[in-house]
């Protein structure tokens, strides 16, 4: 891919996320129908507005780069990727949808190399964008993560884990198995902080939260924004051997995982 100016690129993406959160929006504000597709996830119109609006905006933008977005492989099976290629979620977190939460989000994020680069987790009912470039393409004059909500526009970053333990986000649908309080039972943790969705990742990497473990299954699309955000806020994605996650795996299904604030 022809080198991009990274600032430009994000704005792009931001605004492609917040016209798909009005989508969203305008389904969420009636009654809609709810489907359970094969692999027994929710599906509503939501979704597929969103994914409709989303895949030809990014190939409007970048159009040599591939788009791996989730109801078009849920139906057709994932494209074809190189070097580079966008992972979609269009509406993550559709059972916070169908409870009418607020907790849902738009996730968009750009790969490169296997790292994510570039992502936007916007979740359009709470009034909350998380953004941020990391890695090559942090540059000078745009490096880091941002947050835009209420109170505006604001740098954001993880902190450092507070001496009386960490507050640990939690999946509100994913919270308690086995595996995981296992893990807990080595942890110094004071608190559970439940989220939905990728907005996990975003409090982390707005320091209102520590650590992120999720024990079971996720595919690309559901953390390749919430990644990148956190990476250019501080903070990185581990997989239970310590390694980082990596995307572009066959099927695009993640290994467990823990997100943690600080880069060590």
């Amino acid at each position: 891919m022809k080198p991009v100016n990274a600032a430009a690129l994000l704005a792009e993406v931001e605004a492609i996320a917040v016209a798909a959160g009005e989508l969203i929006l305008s389904v969420y504000a009636q009654p809609f129908a709810v489907q359970t597709k094969a692999d027994h996830s929710q599906l509503t119109e939501a979704d597929e507005r969103s994914e409709a609006h989303i895949t030809p905006a990014l190939q409007a933008l970048l159009p040599d780069v591939p788009v791996v977005a989730e109801e078009a492989v849920s139906r057709s099976g994932a494209p074809q990727v190189g070097r580079s290629f966008w992972l979609v979620d269009p509406l993550d977190g559709t059972r916070e949808f169908v409870l009418r939460n607020g907790e849902f989000t738009v996730n968009i994020a750009l790969v490169e190399d296997g790292v994510p680069v570039l992502g936007v987790v916007y979740a359009p009912a709470l009034g909350r964008m998380f953004a941020g470039v990391a890695g090559a393409r942090a540059d000078p004059a745009s490096p880091g993560a941002w947050l835009q909500d209420a109170a505006g526009r604001r740098r954001i970053a993880c902190r450092t884990c507070p001496a009386q333990g960490a507050t640990m986000a939690v999946s509100r649908a994913h919270g308690h198995s086995p595996a995981l309080e296992a893990w807990l039972s080595k942890q110094n943790v004071f608190q559970r902080l439940p989220a939905g969705s990728a907005l996990k990742f975003g409090l982390l990497a707005a320091g209102e939260a520590d650590v992120y473990p999720r024990f079971g299954r996720t595919m690309e699309w559901d953390t390749a924004a919430g990644h990148a955000v956190l990476m250019a806020a501080g903070g990185q994605v581990l997989d239970l051997q310590g390694l980082p996650l990596r995307y572009g795996k066959p099927g695009f299904d993640n290994p467990d995982f823990v997100a943690v604030c600080r880069a060590r």
